[in-house]
């Protein structure tokens, strides 16, 4: 421990003298370690600004790096209050001619006029189906129904805890989204007004009604809630509709106002009956691209900015940057600008360097652009221009897609071989159903209705087919895939099938909608009389086969209709074969435009290993290395310290030890007897 009282016993400042010599002992060191901390930390904040300055640009490069960029649309619409057009990047570029003629509308039924909301209605089943109805309102004749395949049937219980007007209006809202059930007063009393949500011919509502007093005809209790070819007892108060319009002079028809299907890549919303003709033109929209261009040259600018400013040298006051004469500083920019401005190898274009698009650097090493030369480009090599910049698959076949890569991917192009296509799992049930082209039907009842399927692995709940006699085999495959598609477990987790009927093997085929080996369609359960009726028995059917090919002369992996490469160069490759047959199936072309290219060389630098990385932990350990030397230093200090108050103190003994002799013979002096003076 320090001593902190010296010079007590001689008077002398030795606390003064110790803590004098401490600071010129200790100050030049401690001063020499703060500069050197000082210039370190001044570095990592360089750093750190030029780490900044990299991920600006790489952010700055996103947009010509996304292949999307140079396929987006712009639309020109004369009448966009009579129909809406979207586009997505697969619209094909033209001008269209649309003429509007018909709207489509929702089907809508009101019952006759009833005295009270809350009086008891009876009690039963309401089953509401949806399809296509033959149904002529001024004469009130119901000729026929087909139902449609892709919608599900609605049950609706009503006891007594719902049996009144009110009751069964919520209980239908209750019960499905896909119509809305209100309840109007039009002055003789209250009507059961029930709408389709959904418009088109094929989405009419039909109503049958299991009545507790088994007498459906008549309009006491549920049974005048009945729509039907046997009996209707509502008013079609809005017929079902389906849009009619042209495109170009050539006639379409859509059930829905809501039209994606008609032109690829192209949604349409139509509004109202035109009396003139609404011209759309599509085209691609130069201002994405331009603007995605102008603002990678923006973000090289504000990196260059920075690292001129790291590194340069003020000739007025002869100092420099921090950075000046870095090497890492050196490396970044140099590789950047590099790859910037020099030529691009790897990209699947006839471009190899900016200038030859109009982006030019200048003395100071900033981008220009000349936009007439960028627009040229544009306009007349947009596909090239799209290779320059992104990552680009170009595919020889046009029903093979490309899908992505990954950063293994290398650029080249590779051959493609399937060897098995994929396929969807499909029950193929036995030839037991009557010859109904021959004038054969078929009863469905209490015996055949139930059926359980697992599809694609997925359990689901039972399901009833509609009770009546079938005398069309498409009837009976639209109403097993009705139910099918409408049942909760697969609807809510997207599962979908088709149902096919084949009049050559009198059967019917349910095919589910995916591909691949975890596509499958099996029977779980079946009632009595099922497997003799309707050839469903409780076995599994066909499973899905997932595509099988090489790429690049290399198996791939298979799922679904996707292939991936798994090694080589084109290891991380996608493609997805969605038609055609095995064998060769042409080559994809796949490059690595400048904006990919410098997104994966701004990666690397910024990585945790990565040169910058690297160099901010160099410097930061040596920050802790100065921090042990000023521990180290104060460490000695204490020593040194602890010796100065030893000889200190050894001097003020030794000075007090002369004092004290000092006083001592002074006194002893003072006390002996003066000798006698002489007399004169």
């Amino acid at each position: 421990m320090a001593i902190s009282s010296t010079g007590i016993g001689s008077g002398l400042d030795v606390e003064g003298l110790v803590t004098q010599l401490m600071a010129a002992e200790r100050q030049p060191t401690l001063n020499r370690l703060a500069q050197q901390e000082s210039i370190i930390q001044a570095k990592l904040s360089a750093y750190g600004t030029l780490k900044g300055g990299i991920a600006t640009l790489q952010s700055a490069a996103a947009d010509i790096k996304n292949p999307e960029t140079f396929s987006k649309r712009k639309v020109d619409n004369s009448d966009s209050g009579a129909v809406g057009v979207t586009v997505t990047n697969n619209a094909p570029p033209g001008s269209f001619s649309f003429a509007v003629t018909e709207l489509a509308q929702s089907h809508s039924l009101a019952s006759q006029s009833i005295a009270s909301q809350s009086d008891p209605m009876g009690t039963g089943t309401l089953t509401i189906r949806f399809g296509t109805t033959d149904y002529v309102a001024a004469t009130d004749t119901y000729n026929s129904f087909a139902v449609n395949p892709d919608s599900a049937s609605v049950s609706v219980t009503i006891d007594s805890s719902n049996n009144s007007l009110t009751g069964i209006r919520d209980a239908i809202n209750a019960a499905t989204d896909d119509v809305s059930a209100a309840i109007v007063n039009d002055g003789s009393g209250y009507r059961l007004l029930l709408t389709s949500t959904t418009t088109g011919q094929e989405n009419s509502l039909e109503i049958s009604v299991d009545d507790d007093d088994e007498n459906d005809a008549n309009l006491s209790g549920l049974s005048q809630f009945a729509f039907n070819a046997s009996v209707s007892h509502f008013d079609q108060t809005v017929a079902a509709t389906d849009a009619s319009f042209t495109v170009n002079g050539l006639e379409v028809t859509s059930a829905s106002n809501s039209v994606s299907s008609v032109i690829d890549g192209m949604s349409l919303d139509l509004k109202q009956v035109t009396t003139d003709p609404v011209v759309v033109t599509v085209k691609r929209d130069k201002d994405v691209i331009k603007s995605a261009v102008t603002k990678f040259v923006d973000g090289y600018r504000a990196f260059n900015n920075i690292v001129n400013q790291l590194g340069q040298f003020d000739e007025a006051s002869q100092s420099g940057s921090i950075l000046l004469g870095d090497s890492t500083l050196r490396t970044v920019s140099s590789r950047i600008r590099q790859m910037v401005t020099g030529a691009i190898s790897g990209a699947s274009t006839s471009f190899s360097t900016l200038s030859e698009i109009g982006i030019t650097s200048d003395e100071y090493g900033n981008l220009n652009i000349d936009d007439a030369k960028l627009s040229a480009a544009i306009d007349d090599n947009m596909d090239e221009l799209a290779g320059f910049f992104s990552v680009f698959g170009q595919l020889t076949d046009s029903e093979i897609d490309y899908g992505g890569a990954s950063a293994d991917t290398q650029t080249g192009e590779y051959d493609i071989s399937v060897s098995q296509l994929a396929t969807q799992g499909a029950f193929v049930a036995s030839g037991v159903l009557p010859d109904f082209g021959g004038g054969g039907t078929l009863t469905i009842d209490d015996t055949n209705d139930e059926l359980t399927f697992e599809i694609n692995g997925l359990s689901g709940t039972s399901i009833s087919l509609a009770q009546g006699v079938y005398s069309s085999g498409q009837d009976l495959a639209d109403e097993l895939q009705s139910k099918i598609n409408g049942e909760t477990t697969f609807k809510d987790a997207g599962v979908t099938v088709s149902v096919t009927y084949d009049a050559v093997a009198d059967a019917l085929t349910i095919t589910s909608g995916s591909y691949g080996s975890e596509s499958s369609v099996n029977v779980l359960a079946v009632d009595t009389s099922t497997a003799t009726s309707l050839g469903f028995s409780v076995t599994n059917g066909t499973d899905g086969l997932d595509i099988a090919g090489t790429i690049d002369g290399l198996a791939a992996s298979g799922s679904g209709q996707t292939l991936t490469g798994l090694s080589g160069d084109a290891e991380g490759l996608i493609i997805t074969v969605t038609g055609g047959s095995t064998g060769s199936r042409g080559t994809v072309n796949f490059s690595r435009g400048l904006g990919d290219q410098l997104d994966t060389m701004i990666n690397q630098l910024l990585a945790t290993d990565g040169l910058v990385d690297a160099k901010t932990k160099g410097l930061t350990s040596s920050i802790d290395i100065i921090e042990k030397d000023r521990e180290a230093h104060e460490f000695r200090m204490e020593k040194v310290e602890a010796r100065y108050r030893s000889q200190f103190g050894a001097l003020d003994a030794l000075v007090a030890s002369l004092q004290s002799t000092g006083s001592f013979l002074t006194s002893a002096l003072a006390s002996v007897p003066k000798p006698p003076s002489s007399s004169s």
